[in-house]
């Protein structure tokens, strides 16, 4: 009888470990590996970079079995929105065109948008009747590339599909300028591919094109899930995660 109890306690038991396994949070979490210092592929094919080790951190604070998707830029909504994974990690930046899609987390980060030139080029001047006559560079389907097609309109406007190839054609003299996100300038900046060029002007941040930070993008109605990421965001932010991630990549707070 004692031998049959102690089986059927045992049997509870792992029946209950079992159940808490099975509940454990599950995040199939969408990036685009090509745009590095945020997301990227190291020469095995692994993701790297900010976002992913943001990700990471996210994810152990709230317990969660996390994988990841990589997906061109072009279709990381669209596959959000088809169940391909349940969250976008990848530099999304908050903007109210999006929210007509998708809901947002709170900000993880933020910087603002600049122009980088050849240092020959002698060009000080970005603004609007300045650039007129030059072709500036921007990755497609981007709050860059929506920004100077609304606002350059005297200039043209070629698209990328990544922003290494919108990098490359400055430094290969196809582009006077180029418009994207400052801390992913400055990364490419320092290494001898983008040793030919600089920043110029200013930065630009005006929310109506370059919403209010970058966020985690996840479907309408997942609240549970929007929730427990903001829970985890305020976390890494409170208990030092976050600031060592941080200065694992920036030399400044892009908080």
């Amino acid at each position: 009888m004692k031998t049959l109890k102690i089986l059927a306690v045992a049997g509870i038991a792992l029946a209950t470990i079992a159940g808490a396994a099975s509940a454990q949070m599950k995040v199939r979490i969408g990036t685009e590996g090509a745009y590095p210092p945020f997301n990227f592929k190291d020469a095995s094919g692994e993701l790297k970079g900010f976002d992913i080790d943001i990700a990471k951190a996210l994810c152990a604070e709230m317990k969660a079995e996390c994988t990841f998707v990589a997906q061109d830029w072009d279709g990381i909504i669209p596959a959000l929105l088809a169940k391909k994974y349940d969250a976008i990690i990848a530099s999304m930046s908050i903007t109210e065109e999006r929210k007509k899609k998708v809901d947002f987390s709170d900000k993880y980060y933020s910087s603002p948008a600049k122009f980088i030139v050849d240092k020959k080029s002698g060009i000080t001047d970005v603004s609007v009747d300045a650039m007129k006559g030059k072709t500036i560079g921007a990755q497609a389907s981007t709050i860059h590339s929506n920004f100077l097609e609304d606002l350059y309109k005297g200039s043209t406007i070629k698209l990328y599909k990544t922003q290494d190839d919108v990098n490359a054609d400055l430094a290969s003299g196809r582009l006077d300028a180029v418009l994207a996100d400052s801390a992913v300038l400055l990364s490419w900046l320092k290494t001898d591919a983008g040793a030919c060029c600089s920043f110029t002007g200013p930065g630009f941040n005006d929310p109506k094109y370059f919403g209010v930070g970058a966020g985690i993008a996840v479907r309408k109605g997942e609240d549970k899930l929007r929730e427990a990421l903001n829970k985890a965001i305020t976390a890494i932010r409170a208990n030092g995660t976050y600031k060592k991630i941080n200065e694992k990549y920036f030399p400044f707070d892009i908080y």
